[in-house]
């Protein structure tokens, strides 16, 4: 026989809504337009079986509303993941994380127009019969640089690994120890090597290593010289390493390869805005590299690819090596590739690449902004603070290098009640849960908003986000 309380806990449980009833609320048509029937459905069973177990432990009363609520915040939970654009605050201009480089509205506009109907991809329209896929984009890239020929596949670690499965396979590849480095989050260039079927031979120290100790590894079964640049870390002091100019010699003398990994692809002279040089793929080009590889979605600002140029009778080989089909690039990243070239050989490059738009912004225009964002805040009755500070390029690039910068932060003591204080973590979190999602930095133990790195159209949503967390406790 039921007590009172197991009756309570059953009469609380059969008022609970079905599934069915929950869908049909108003409130879930935006979710269930926007992440499909099934997922919502899912997510309100999942909520109802947590408001069931609940319950057995305390049967409180629970609204039709609440229940909405929690199925809404399931859904929210549950799609986390899914790619979403987000404002980039923390000053990182490629943060790889975050998507690397942005694309700017024209070259979004052509791969739109590609993608939304039929193209040319491997069709000549003058001949009307097949072609090759991104041939004028290989056109470009060569005017651009004045390389011999050129190969654009997924991304650089895939370009990378062609060059050596394609050319060096069951061969010696030289490299000096100094360069045996890991790009990101797993791209190491022993293990690119190992898989790549080539045999790495390792010269020289790690701080320290000369035009002889790559002639002295040389036998007759070394297929190619690798220069890897350090993109993403210094060496200081006791240093040396061969320019790509004494390598390209050395392999004239033995008639070997010479292949250069640049990284990040600048093609633009760093030094132009007050950053330290960055060896550019010209300069490679000059100094006659047979090969050099770069990414597409660094300081280039295109979409991700693997950029190969050089000479063109190892750009047919790995043109023609099975591997290069798996690698191949997809229409829509041809076409992002062709706009953004476009951009550089128009010398438009600081007025319509996103990256480099960020790069070239001079420090008063950002204060500017700034100063009308605490102007807009302080009708509400909130104060910011404008701070000088420091950006980076991020992406692999220029480590150590920075950019000055306009920084804002948002003092959330109140004198009415110091319990509505926000730490960094809680405001980071908060920034994050907004409906266009904010990600910043802490510095000194203060959360802050890069403007280098927020594009002037997003002031608007920084303010409002703002006020959405700090209006009620100003």
């Amino acid at each position: 026989m039921q007590n009172s309380s197991e009756k309570l806990i059953q009469e609380k449980l059969r008022q609970l809504p079905s599934v069915e009833k929950i869908l049909e609320s108003e409130k879930l048509k935006d979710k269930i337009e926007k992440c499909s029937h099934p997922l919502v459905s899912e997510a309100a069973r999942e909520t109802l079986l947590s408001i069931r177990e609940q319950m057995k432990k305390n049967p409180e009363d629970i609204s039709f509303d609440q229940i909405i609520e929690k199925v809404s915040q399931t859904v929210d939970e549950k799609t986390t993941d899914l790619l979403q654009p987000v404002i980039n605050a923390t000053g990182v201009i490629l943060h790889t994380n975050l998507g690397r480089a942005p694309l700017d509205e024209e070259t979004l506009s052509h791969i739109v127009e590609i993608s939304k109907n039929y193209n040319n991809l491997e069709f000549d329209l003058k001949s009307g019969k097949r072609s090759q896929r991104g041939l004028f984009l290989e056109k470009l890239f060569c005017q651009l640089t004045s390389a011999e020929s050129a190969l654009a596949v997924n991304n650089n670690a895939g370009a990378v690994l062609l060059i050596l499965t394609a050319l060096a396979k069951d061969k010696e590849v030289i490299v000096s120890r100094g360069e045996l480095v890991q790009i990101g989050g797993g791209f190491r260039i022993p293990e690119i090597l190992a898989l790549s079927g080539a045999i790495l031979k390792e010269v020289g120290t790690t701080n320290k290593t000369t035009i002889s100790d790559y002639e002295n590894a040389i036998t007759g079964d070394t297929a190619l010289l690798l220069k890897v640049h350090q993109s993403n870390f210094k060496m200081i002091g006791f240093v040396e390493r061969p320019a790509i100019s004494e390598l390209v010699n050395l392999g004239k003398k033995h008639n070997l390869c010479v292949v250069e990994d640049l990284g990040s692809g600048v093609m633009l002279r760093t030094e132009d805005f007050e950053l330290a040089h960055e060896p550019t793929v010209l300069e490679a080009i000059s100094a006659e590299a047979d090969l050099v590889c770069f990414s597409g979605d660094k300081l280039l600002g295109a979409p991700q690819a693997g950029i190969i140029l050089g000479r063109k009778k190892y750009i047919d080989l790995l043109r023609k090596h099975p591997l290069h089909r798996a690698l191949r690039l997809d229409k829509m990243f041809v076409a992002g590739l062709e706009s953004v070239l476009f951009s550089y050989l128009k010398g438009e490059a600081t007025k319509k690449i996103p990256a480099w738009q960020m790069i070239s912004t001079p420090l008063d225009v950002l204060r500017k902004r700034a100063e009308n964002i605490k102007k807009e805040l302080g009708k509400s009755g909130i104060s910011i603070t404008i701070t000088e500070s420091t950006s980076t390029v991020g992406g692999g690039s220029l480590p150590g290098e920075t950019l000055p910068t306009i920084i804002v932060s948002v003092e959330s003591a109140s004198s009415v009640d110091p319990s509505l204080d926000l730490s960094a973590d809680q405001q980071a979190r908060l920034f994050r849960e907004q409906s266009f999602p904010i990600i910043g930095r802490i510095e000194d133990e203060k959360f802050i908003l890069d403007l280098r790195t927020i594009f002037p159209r997003q002031d608007d949503l920084i303010i409002k986000a703002i006020k959405s967390i700090f209006s009620k406790r100003s």
